[in-house]
């Protein structure tokens, strides 16, 4: 099936599909960071009728499955959000077990983007936060990324490794959104910070709660769509972006 997830050949790459793999991260000099934020500029991604893309990441691991049950049952809806403001492509981003971390291709069909969840199960695993943020630069370099949706309970990961590659994203500006679900407090200061070094958002939502987190999702979805002023727009009736809207900077 076209845009199939595949193994990971990286340490710090997730996987992509058979058009190539992404290369490893490696420590950014000033000059490294000046030039891909050069390009990202150039490719202007946030231009006027540009279509929107979102990075749409998620923690696969055990203790994820009834939240992955409900991403699934509510990605459609970020379609139809965005579907009102312009177009959307996503990107799914998604790690479970033993060093395992794929990403789809780019996705504007949310029934297509469905098929392929229902395939995936959730495994035992250490989170790999550091690889999905590693993606989002290169993306955002090569194709221009408008925002990242990251849903997670956990993390198990060096703090200062992962502030530094929200800073790069936050040089991009590509907001992270950051979903937690749970109240650890170890995740929650670092998801806290990712999403401040990107000038993203960071939330937390119950669980099980499916209409809180569907209007968490239609609110990043319109902002990948239409950018801040289709998310102000939003805010004025929908709880999700004003929340999002009053964090972000």
């Amino acid at each position: 099936m076209s845009g199939e997830p595949i193994k990971p050949r990286g340490r710090d790459a997730a996987s992509a599909q058979a058009d190539g793999a992404l290369p490893q991260a490696a420590t950014s000099t000033s000059e490294d960071i000046a030039a891909f934020v050069a390009k990202a500029r150039a490719l202007s991604p946030h231009s006027p009728g540009s279509k929107g893309r979102l990075i749409f990441a998620l923690d696969a691991t055990m203790s994820r499955q009834p939240t992955w049950d409900l991403a699934c049952a509510l990605q459609a809806d970020m379609f139809r959000e965005a579907a009102a403001l312009g177009s959307l492509d996503i990107r799914l981003v998604y790690y479970r077990g033993f060093n395992e971390c794929r990403t789809t291709g780019w996705i504007s069909d949310s029934a297509k983007l469905a098929a392929l969840m229902s395939k995936i199960d959730c495994r035992g695993g250490d989170t790999q936060i550091g690889k999905v943020l590693s993606e989002a630069r290169r993306e955002a370099v090569a194709s221009g990324v408008r925002a990242v949706v990251f849903v997670g309970d956990a993390m198990e990961e060096n703090v200062d490794e992962l502030c530094t590659k929200a800073g790069e994203l936050g040089m991009l500006k590509v907001p992270v959104f950051v979903f937690q679900e749970g109240r650890d407090a170890v995740a929650e200061q670092a998801f806290r910070q990712i999403a401040r070094l990107t000038g993203g958002a960071w939330c937390r939502f119950d669980p099980g709660a499916a209409a809180q987190l569907r209007e968490l999702l239609r609110a990043a979805a319109a902002y990948a769509a239409g950018g801040r002023e289709a998310l102000l727009k939003l805010a004025k009736t929908a709880s999700g972006a004003a929340i999002l809207i009053g964090q972000m900077k």
